[in-house]
């Protein structure tokens, strides 16, 4: 059996994926292979179509051409919800969160959200696994203590590590993450940093982020993404000695 033939096939298979707006190229030809169990990263300078490229698998904004398959099923023309049914999951740079509920009840929400439909969640023993599903949650983003806090007394980061709460509350496949330690300091980036290492054990994470430091720390594999091309993909330690990596990005750190 050839190599080929023997390699796992990727969770996320994404191929020739190309979205322009106007005259700006936000993606153009890109090919991204994300394997279950991994931390992949995706990294780039400012403009280079990271939060675009995560709005094309997430199902917020359609390619002008390109495959998205993912587990195996063709979803480029899904719609989000189905996407998220399927098990793809993201959260967003900028904080989207229900602020006048608790932790707690934000949490629930995505909780009876993602049950949706299942006849057997308005059933006493599905109020009772939805319950423990939000208990789950909580342990895991360690909000626990302030299940009970408003959405304003939380910090920054126990917010971003609020929002990932909400993302993974449906158990997805695949979480994506749009750039969760965005504006946090040491102590806070370390906290997340924590959270995801806890969330690989349970779900493939596709991490877009500028902390360089932390993303070589976390990453199973890299991929940089300059002017809406990835221009390396792979192990840490081989992107961050690429000489067009250093060049178009690294060099900038």
């Amino acid at each position: 059996m050839s190599a080929a033939a023997s390699a796992p096939q990727p969770l996320l298979d994404v191929q020739q994926l190309s979205k322009r707006f106007g005259g700006v190229v936000a993606s153009s030809g890109v090919d991204l292979r994300v394997h279950a169990g991994e931390v992949h990263a995706l990294i780039g300078p400012n403009g280079a179509g990271k939060t675009t490229l995560v709005a094309q698998l997430a199902g917020q904004v359609r390619p002008d051409r390109g495959q998205i398959v993912f587990a195996g099923h063709d979803i480029t023309h899904l719609s989000p919800h189905e996407r998220a049914r399927r098990g793809l999951a993201r959260s967003f740079q900028i904080t989207r969160l229900f602020k006048s509920f608790d932790v707690r009840a934000n949490v629930a929400l995505a909780v009876q959200a993602a049950r949706h439909g299942d006849p057997a969640a308005a059933a006493p023993a599905g109020r009772e696994a939805e319950a423990r599903r939000v208990d789950e949650v909580l342990a895991e983003i360690d909000l626990a203590p302030k299940a009970h806090a408003a959405i304003a007394a939380l910090s920054h980061g126990e917010q971003r590590a609020l929002e990932v709460g909400l993302a993974i509350a449906s158990r997805p496949r695949l979480v994506m993450l749009d750039e969760p330690m965005a504006g946090m300091g040491h102590d806070e980036s370390k906290r997340m940093e924590a959270l995801i290492q806890r969330l690989r054990a349970h779900t493939t994470v596709l991490l877009i982020e500028h902390d360089v430091d932390a993303v070589f720390r976390l990453a199973d594999r890299v991929s940089v993404l300059v002017s809406g091309q990835i221009i390396a993909s792979g192990a840490p330690e081989s992107v961050r000695r690429d000489s067009g990596v250093i060049e178009a990005y690294l060099g900038e750190e």
